[in-house]
């Protein structure tokens, strides 16, 4: 798979139409469940497992998706697997009246991950750029005395991802390009499903009544932080199984270009573990 044919970074200007929510020529589920999926798992889980013993860099993933668009499947599925200590998952919830009094980006900082983890952001900072715009929320809050503060945003948040990817933090962000049929068909699931009941909340069909207009306000977004150092991956999103297997394997590539080892002795240190193997192995 060509993991790069989901790949934007660049800003030329982005139609959500020209991407497909589902591809016809992808394997099929069964393939993807029982032999693609549980062998990318396995090669992310070692890198995972050796970013984090190294501690030298850190990985923030960013998940942006209209609701039952398949950000928590991918949480579960991918992301659960990998070691809990290298692992910080954060929701992102409405703002408290104290991250209000500072700037919209201030609360991104216990957010991030440390040297060593992978950070889950299941939503993100993008919010900003998104839920005020379609339902007016910027109301009296301090923003830049600028006549567009939608562009101010979107360059201050890709100064934010190079100043991060700068200081050892790779920004990989995918967003779930979900068909509005699909998500009907998911909610009514949720609906119906009474296991899937406590997924489902009455906001969902409200947002939904705002279709078009997250699509237009998606496509700016796309088109205004795609960037070579914090790409955007626009993922099939109906065909949840296939989206799940191009999170974990563009996570791999990542992995792959950091090559993350497991740290070695030195020589002064080699001689005293040597000398602990003989004390321990003479018990």
């Amino acid at each position: 798979m060509d993991i790069h044919q989901f790949r934007i970074d660049h800003k030329n200007g982005i139609r959500l139409s020209d991407f497909q929510t589902s591809m016809q020529d992808r394997p099929s589920d069964e393939t993807l469940t029982e032999k693609l999926i549980p062998k990318s798992v396995d090669r992310l889980k070692e890198l995972h497992w050796k970013l984090y013993a190294e501690a030298k860099k850190g990985v923030v993933v960013v998940l942006q998706a209209l609701d039952a668009g398949g950000k928590d499947e991918a949480i579960s599925y991918i992301f659960s697997n990998l070691n809990a200590q290298g692992l910080k998952t954060n929701a992102f919830q409405k703002p408290s009246d104290t991250e209000k009094k500072h700037d919209y980006l201030w609360r991104m900082h216990d957010l991030m991950p440390e040297r060593g983890q992978v950070g889950i952001l299941n939503r993100s900072y993008y919010e900003e750029v998104i839920a005020p715009r379609v339902h007016d929320l910027l109301g009296d809050e301090v923003i830049p005395d600028e006549a567009n503060v939608w562009a101010v945003r979107y360059r201050q948040i890709n100064d934010y991802e190079q100043y991060l990817k700068e200081n050892g933090f790779e920004v990989i962000k995918f967003f779930f390009n979900v068909s509005k049929e699909v998500q009907r068909d998911r909610l009514l699931e949720r609906l119906k499903d009474p296991k899937k009941n406590w997924e489902f909340s009455f906001s969902d069909v409200e947002e939904r009544r705002h279709w078009d207009n997250y699509q237009s306000i998606f496509e700016d977004m796309l088109s205004n932080t795609s960037t070579s150092q914090a790409p955007w991956y626009i993922l099939p999103a109906d065909d949840d199984w296939y989206a799940r297997y191009i999170v974990s394997s563009v996570m791999i590539d990542v992995l792959e270009n950091i090559k993350p080892q497991f740290p070695t002795f030195t020589e002064d240190e080699q001689e005293k573990i040597d000398e602990a193997i003989k004390e321990l192995e003479s018990e």
